[in-house]
């Protein structure tokens, strides 16, 4: 019987996480509309995994999608900040209105908790560090004030329909599946990219602005803890991160000795919407949900060096 529903399961981060559902329970359902997601990111796992196609902002095709479903893991958003930027209003159908479709569908369903996939844009660019839950949002993207709007509404339902859901604000997370062909790639797939092509990485901007990379593994590890932690469930946000800030110019070095190539960048205009520090306080995640990183930084990107080296099409 399959008990969880990971929405953007065909996805980098969905799929990672509905290969430990599968694997820690057997099978999983996943609603993706294929925007960005990928049929094979899903197909190691086989008829374990149930795959609905369809967008979260359909009611219907959400309301059969949550049948029997007790967890739910809603990653399902235009994830490009870039892009949002350029349409805002697709970003709200998308992120804020469609966040709020699943939480009454999963409401109407009988769900027993919903785990959120927020992220660290909204925090915008206060310049002060670390980033902690208590400080003020100031999102300065389309997509940050998106996913404030989902946490708001997931708060809502806590407290007006007792629906149980935590939000996580995910910092920047990489590792295998994350697709560097996409023009909204993130910085480390990008680099690894070009670098194992032999062309110049770009950085958009001067290099130093600075981020907390998060392998995909810690952040699976943080969405099964929120799904199953007692003690929260209205509405609370985690940051999950490593608690380190990283410039893109030491990454791009890290990465370079790792394949073996001279890291020779291009520079390009700064992105609009791009913030320029973030790092992650996880000592929230920690005492509330027992989150904490896995492995060190350089281990986890050199094994997603070796994952790109074998697997790149």
């Amino acid at each position: 019987m399959i008990e969880d529903l990971v929405t953007g399961g065909a996805g980098f981060i969905g799929s990672n996480l509905a290969a430990r559902l599968v694997a820690e329970r057997g099978a999983v359902r996943v609603l993706d509309d294929l925007t960005t997601g990928h049929r094979e990111n899903l197909g190691p796992l086989g008829a374990a995994a149930e795959l609905r196609v369809g967008c979260v902002t359909d009611a219907a095709i959400l309301a059969d999608a949550m049948r029997g479903i007790r967890r739910v893991f809603h990653l399902a958003a235009m994830v490009a900040v870039e892009r949002t930027v350029r349409e805002p209003v697709e970003a709200e159908r998308v992120n804020a209105v469609g966040t709020l479709r699943v939480l009454e569908a999963a409401h109407a369903a009988g769900v027993e908790r919903v785990v959120f996939a927020s992220s660290a844009a909204v925090y915008g660019d206060d310049p002060s560090l670390p980033k902690r839950e208590t400080m003020r949002p100031e999102p300065i993207s389309p997509y940050g004030v998106t996913k404030l709007a989902g946490e708001h509404y997931l708060r809502f339902f806590a407290r007006e329909h007792g629906l149980r859901g935590v939000s996580l604000r995910f910092f920047n997370v990489f590792g295998p599946r994350q697709d560097p062909r996409s023009p909204y790639a993130a910085a480390i797939p990008r680099f690894l990219d070009a670098l194992l092509d032999g062309r110049p990485p770009e950085i958009f901007g001067d290099g130093r602005q600075t981020r907390d990379f998060c392998p995909v593994e810690d952040v699976v590890d943080a969405c099964l803890r929120a799904a199953a932690a007692p003690g929260v469930g209205a509405g609370e946000a985690f940051n999950v991160g490593r608690g380190a800030e990283t410039d893109l110019l030491q990454l791009l070095e890290w990465l370079a000795e790792g394949v073996g190539r001279a890291a020779e960048p291009r520079f390009s205009s700064p992105r609009p919407g791009d913030i320029r520090r973030s790092v992650a306080d996880v000592s929230l995640a920690r005492e509330r949900l027992g989150f904490a990183p896995a492995e060190p930084l350089g281990e986890a990107l050199a094994r997603t060096a070796r994952w790109y080296r074998e697997h790149r099409r």
